[in-house]
């Protein structure tokens, strides 16, 4: 089944999903990375979509989704949930597996635990970290805050393409035509005409406003659903001394966490590749399983 391209207005904005799949098909919500938009899940969703209903939202300020008028307040976990929760409530969804990459696995730790948004507490059947952690490398963070406030800006689509190449080499392997959508879904024309990444350079201010926003572990903790932790083999974001943390407490204390690292790639596997596949669609069903007995 080809997939919708959709809005929904969410906490007053126009926000943008992808939706793939039978519409009365089990849910999952594949939400993407910080500086990315939701059609880095294509590959994802075009396999889980003979089984599941997949939904791939565009997160505020990226992609084809409003920008915020108020950076400051409204780049942040707490408002990101809230934005979730009113999607939920968009598409009538009563309960939904979640797999996030980076960010969207923060997104997904705050709204399962029901802390900033109650009413999608008993809501999230499972969560898949994909390369995302309750505590987060605070040298990766200064990384990251340093690109995102200030995305770079090229004359043509193929120089942002080699650019997109180098600075998501960590992916893993993505084939030709993937990295030339991966570039074609998220590029935006500015008005002296060159091309840069499409995003709000504001979302950065989740980082300078909201300082701890990424220290999530009561959050964590309060999870009592299966939880799998997808690490990056070479990951300099998700540390292990954290992974092994997670499998102690939360979750990880009641016996429902588990972490497996991805060979060959660092920060965030890109989920493209059938190995991947085959890591979501065994933790998604042994999730099922677990509910059902």
């Amino acid at each position: 089944m080809s997939p919708s391209s959709r809005y929904a207005t969410c906490a007053g904005y126009e926000i943008h999903y992808m939706d793939w799949g039978d519409p009365g098909a089990p849910v999952v919500i594949a939400w993407h990375g910080l500086a990315r938009t939701g059609r880095d899940m294509d590959e994802l969703a075009t396999h889980l979509s003979t089984r599941y209903r997949v939904i791939c939202p565009d997160t505020l300020g990226r992609g084809l989704s409003q920008w915020s008028r108020a950076p400051a307040q409204e780049y942040c976990l707490a408002f990101y949930a809230r934005l979730a929760a009113d999607l939920f409530a968009q598409l009538g969804i009563d309960r939904a597996h979640w797999v996030g990459t980076s960010m969207g696995g923060a997104i997904g730790t705050v709204c399962a635990a029901g802390r900033y948004e109650p009413r999608l507490r008993g809501r999230i059947r499972s969560l898949l970290l994909n390369d995302n952690a309750p505590q987060l490398a605070d040298a990766a963070l200064a990384r990251i805050r340093a690109y995102a406030g200030e995305p770079p800006a090229f004359a043509t689509v193929q120089e942002l393409e080699s650019f997109f190449r180098q600075v998501y080499a960590p992916y893993g392997w993505l084939s030709d035509a993937q990295w030339r959508r991966l570039t074609e879904t998220s590029v935006r024309r500015l008005p002296d005409g060159r091309v840069t990444p499409h995003y709000d350079p504001a979302m950065v201010q989740q980082f300078t406003a909201h300082a701890n926003d990424y220290l999530i572990w009561a959050h964590y903790d309060a999870l009592d659903i299966p939880v799998l932790c997808l690490r990056g083999e070479h990951s300099d974001l998700v540390e292990r001394a954290t992974t092994a943390e997670m499998l102690r407490r939360g979750p990880g204390a009641r016996g429902l966490a588990q972490v497996v690292e991805v060979p060959g790639c660092g920060h965030a596997p890109a989920l493209n590749v059938p190995a991947h596949y085959a890591l979501v669609e065994r933790f998604l069903a042994a999730a099922e399983a677990r509910e059902a007995a």
